[in-house]
């Protein structure tokens, strides 16, 4: 769609469906349905989701409570997690949703009050995520290396014990450093860090000694 206009005849024709008189450029708003003695229905019509068209569409909700937004439907995997997402500050802000596909104007919600539900796993893996984490390394952001997740600390203290006590059973290393799953984790390898030696032995790489060098204050803070 290369024109607002596009959007206005699919979605008129799906409010006069249910009954509603509709007309364009009413105020404000781009579009306005009137049914009987109803509160009035206010679209405002975008070619993509924008702030600016969220703060348009709760400026509306001062003079009704039935507000949508109308875009055109986006295509694409990545297109279809945008649209999910939008949906959602949709509901979240109390606001209708309304998608034009091929000349159709399809309602993905109605206007009204939402409260999402909780998901207690998330909010699980969270708080694990949490406490597994020593200290405070990322101060709100990214380190100059990236993030230092509980992983990586774990990885940091095992690359620690290597280095000083040189190749060692898994099984050693887990119980100096505390981390439970060190013979996993140094079998996995995620950052290359560590070789197996032999069945159930790890020694630290090159790559390892330059990580222990890159996330000095990470691994200090993770042995503490």
């Amino acid at each position: 769609m290369l024109r607002e206009s596009e959007l206005y005849a699919p979605v008129k024709a799906l409010l006069q469906a249910q009954g509603y008189e509709v007309k364009g450029e009413v105020g404000a708003a781009d579009l306005v349905a009137v049914r009987g003695e109803e509160a009035p229905v206010i679209v405002e019509l975008k070619l993509k989701i924008s702030l600016t068209l969220f703060h348009q569409a709760l400026a509306r909700l001062r003079v009704s409570d039935l507000v949508y937004i109308a875009v055109p439907k986006p295509g694409g995997r990545s297109a279809r997690r945008a649209l999910k997402d939008n949906l959602a500050m949709c509901r979240r802000l109390g606001l209708g949703f309304i998608t034009v596909k091929d000349g159709r104007a399809e309602v993905q919600c109605d206007p009204g009050p939402y409260a999402p539900r909780k998901n207690k796993a998330k909010q699980a893996r969270l708080l694990r995520e949490f406490h597994r984490i020593t200290g405070d390394p990322n101060d709100g952001g990214a380190t100059r290396h990236g993030i230092v997740t509980g992983y990586r600390q774990d990885a940091l203290r095992c690359a620690a014990y290597l280095v000083e006590a040189g190749e060692s059973r898994g099984r050693d290393v887990a119980e100096a450093t505390g981390v439970k799953v060190a013979t996993r984790l140094m079998a996995d390898n995620h950052y290359g860090w560590f070789t197996r030696v032999r069945v159930g032995v790890y020694a630290l790489t090159d790559a390892g000694r330059e990580g222990l060098v890159h996330w000095a204050g990470s691994w200090e803070e993770a042995a503490e």
